[in-house]
């Protein structure tokens, strides 16, 4: 059931952040004012358990998130995978969400083009509407979904970006931003050869990673 249109929608932004970079930060300033949204909140995943472990430590990933955003208001960063024990799944991460902000609050979850294609792989991934939104980020290049997940998404398809703040949950809607092609793996091995990175990550995150040693050969 369709509630009255709210001025607060919180978005939620999940991935490792190995490290984080502008790429993150730009689309998260086009979903912010697009959507628009009162509030992104960058959550770091501890385990994530479709793709190998990350190489900095959860801790480690956070105080770069924490860094990255300190300058930028509406960017929020969530700790609540790195609090709780075993894989990270974003299934349980938004039940949590919900029970934190009430039922009411429309709640977006934000995944990548790559992410919308394999959403099939996800634990309970048909679940994901029951407490949120899901954003899905497009660009020219996106990679074709497979007929599953095309079916699942079709009947739920929001009308327009207002539809997403007039109920709390279960639509989903495509979002054109701004294509940056950074990538975490190539700022490693850009790091581990030695290689400039300047204007791919923010200078806080930089310098977090210069004095740690992080991704050094």
């Amino acid at each position: 059931m369709a509630h009255p249109a709210s001025n607060i929608m919180i978005g939620i932004l999940g991935g490792t952040f190995d490290p984080i970079h502008v790429g993150h930060l730009r689309t998260g300033l086009d979903l912010l004012e697009t959507l628009p949204l009162s509030e992104l909140r960058f959550l770091p995943s501890a385990q994530p358990p479709h793709r190998d472990a990350p190489t900095a430590s959860a801790e480690q990933r956070l105080a770069m998130v924490e860094l990255a955003i300190a300058d930028h208001p509406g960017f929020v960063s969530d700790d609540r995978e790195l609090r709780r024990a075993g894989p990270s799944y974003m299934v349980d991460t938004l039940a949590s969400l919900r029970a934190e902000i009430g039922p009411d609050t429309p709640l977006c979850l934000i995944v990548g083009a790559d992410a919308y294609a394999g959403l099939a792989g996800w634990s309970r991934w048909q679940s994901l509407l029951d407490d949120a939104h899901l954003v899905v980020m497009t660009r020219p290049d996106s990679p074709p979904a497979p007929a599953e997940v095309r079916a699942w998404t079709t009947p739920q398809r929001a009308v327009n970006v207002a539809d997403l703040h007039t109920r709390p949950n279960g639509r989903v809607w495509f979002q054109a931003v701004t294509a940056l092609t950074i990538s975490a793996s190539d700022l490693r091995a850009r790091i581990a050869a030695g290689r400039v990175t300047r204007h791919l990550l923010p200078d806080s995150v930089a310098d977090y990673i210069a004095a740690n040693h992080l991704y050094q050969r």
